[in-house]
Formats: structure tokens, sequence, C-alpha cells
């Protein structure tokens, strides 16, 4: 009798249907932030963008395969005040009348383990491009997903703060990108 129970358990569990990862497409841009920090003559100064698209299609099951785009609109800056958002559009920042948007494309994902992976891509920003390692953390929920990451650019690498800008010691060179991108899965 234990013999045909444990026969019946094991035809049925083949027999089950494999169970089907989430693979996350749906952003939700309420739910989604960029923000940067900086220092200025010493002083932190915090900001970020209100408007961004991203479009991802990531299954932790295959993150080999996953995909990533970001586009970020620079009109959309939130620098801490209204002459700090104009300044930014001229030509020594921005230069947003020539290079309205900053981009981030994803060209490989890779598990690091405990829901950590290593995104590597180009970060085309002001008519140049770098590539980039951005490490992400995903922490998955019942019906949302957020992908977390953080990461620190050269402004002076893409000519931000150009001319009398380029001062370090006026303006930090580092600049931390902090991110969240909430998701839906099918």
């Amino acid at each position: 009798m234990t013999l045909h129970l444990t026969l019946f358990a094991l035809l049925a569990a083949l027999a089950a249907p494999a169970a089907h990862a989430v693979e996350y497409r749906t952003v939700l841009p309420k739910q989604s932030t960029i923000h940067f920090e900086f220092r200025q003559m010493g002083v932190p100064v915090k900001g970020g963008f209100k408007r961004f698209t991203t479009q991802m299609v990531f299954d932790p099951a295959k993150p080999e395969a996953a995909r990533a785009q970001i586009e970020i609109d620079l009109a959309s800056i939130d620098a801490g005040s209204p002459e700090a958002d104009d300044e930014s559009a001229g030509k020594l920042w921005f230069n947003r009348s020539a290079y309205p948007k900053a981009t981030f494309v994803a060209s490989q994902i890779r598990a690091l383990g405990n829901n950590r992976y290593e995104m590597r891509g180009t970060l085309t920003l002001k008519g140049r491009s770098r590539d980039m390692v951005v490490p992400v953390t995903y922490a998955p929920g019942k019906n949302v997903a957020t992908f977390d990451g953080s990461f620190v650019l050269k402004r002076l690498d893409f000519g931000i703060g150009e001319g009398l800008w380029a001062d370090v010691a006026t303006v930090a060179n580092e600049v931390r990108v902090t991110f969240r991108i909430a998701a839906t899965g099918n």
C-alpha cells in the first residue's frame, strides 16, 4: 500500500504543470524614482527627475535574457530650486536644447546571488556615451517587484558642468545616482 501511494504521489508530481516564473514587463511610473546627489562647495545637493520611461523584460529564472532601457527627460529635473533647474538647461550643464534626453541601455545582466544582479550597459548623456556597471537588487512582491540600484558617475566624463563649473572644488565630479523601478509581471 505504501509503495502504491508513493508511486501515485510521484506520478501526480510529474503530471503537474511546471511552476511558471514571473516575467516583469510592465513598469509602474508613479512608483518608480530616479534621484541624484552631489556636493557643491562641500554641501550635499539632492535632486531627481520627474519624467522618465523604462522598458524592461526580466525573468529571475533567466536573467541573462533580460533587457532594460531607461530614457530620462532632462527638462523634468528638480535640482532643488527653479534657478538651479534653469541653470541646468544651459550649454555648460546638460545643453538640453541639443540633448533633451539621457539614455541607459543594458547589454548584459548577470546574477550575483541573493536577488542581486549586475547590469552592464551604456549611458548616453549630453552626446557622450560611457560603459557603466550598475548593481541592482531585485525585491519580489505579491503584486509588484522593485529593482533598486545606485552608482556613481563622473559628471566631467559627460561634459556636465563645463567652463567655470569644471572646478571640482566648487562642484564635485562624483554624482551618486539612485533609482527604484517598480514593475508587475504576467
